[in-house]
C-alpha cells in the first residue's frame, strides 16, 4: 500500500511537468523539396536575448541532425514566437459546516486551494515556404518553464522542448 502512495506521488509530479506538443501540416506538401532553411529576419520569439540564442542553437542542432542546412536563400523560413502565462490551480478541498434541526437547516462551505498556480510557456514554430509564402508545418509546445533557472537548466529544458517539437518533422507519409 505504501508503494502505491509513492507511485501516485511520482505520477502526479511527472504529469505536472509534462510537455505537450501539437502538430499541424499541409497534407499536400512534399517535404523532400525542403533542404535549406533560415529564420525570419525580424523574428520576435518573446524570450529574452539569451534564451532566444539558446533556442536558435537548439533548433539549428536539430535541423542539422535532420539533414537540413542553414542558407541565405532558403527553401523555407522558420518563425518562432512564445508566450508565458499562468495556469491557475483548479484543485481545492471543500470544507463545510452545517446543521439541521426540525425543518431548519443551514450551512457554510468554502474551498481551500491546494498548491499554487503554475507558470507555463508556449513556444510555436511555423515553417513557411519561401517561394509560396505559405505555412506548411507548425508545432506548438507547452511546458512548465522557470525563467529564474540556471543557464545550464535553461539550456537543457530548451533542448528538450525543441527535440519534442521537431520529433515528428518531417511527418511520415501514411499509406
Amino acid at each position: 500500500m505504501k508503494s502505491l502512495g509513492y507511485l501516485l506521488i511520482v505520477l502526479f509530479l511527472v504529469s505536472c511537468s509534462s510537455v505537450r506538443v501539437n502538430y499541424d501540416y499541409d497534407k499536400t506538401t512534399d517535404f523532400t523539396n525542403y533542404s535549406t532553411y533560415n529564420y525570419y529576419p525580424d523574428i520576435n520569439s518573446g524570450l529574452n536575448e539569451l534564451d532566444g540564442r539558446r533556442l536558435i542553437r537548439a533548433v539549428d542542432s536539430i535541423m542539422t541532425s535532420k539533414g537540413l542546412l542553414l542558407s541565405e536563400e532558403p527553401d523555407f523560413y522558420i518563425n518562432i514566437f512564445s508566450d508565458a502565462y499562468v495556469k491557475p490551480n483548479n484543485s481545492s478541498i471543500g470544507i463545510g459546516v452545517g446543521g439541521t434541526g426540525r425543518n431548519i437547516g443551514g450551512g457554510v462551505s468554502m474551498g481551500v486551494p491546494i498548491g499554487g498556480s503554475q507558470l507555463l510557456r508556449q513556444i510555436q514554430f511555423d515553417f513557411i515556404d519561401s517561394q509560396k509564402d505559405m505555412l506548411f508545418w507548425n508545432a506548438s509546445v507547452k511546458s512548465g518553464f522557470r525563467d529564474n533557472g540556471s543557464p545550464n537548466e535553461k539550456e537543457k529544458i530548451i533542448r528538450q522542448l525543441v527535440a519534442k517539437a521537431f520529433a515528428k518533422y518531417p511527418p511520415k507519409k501514411r499509406k
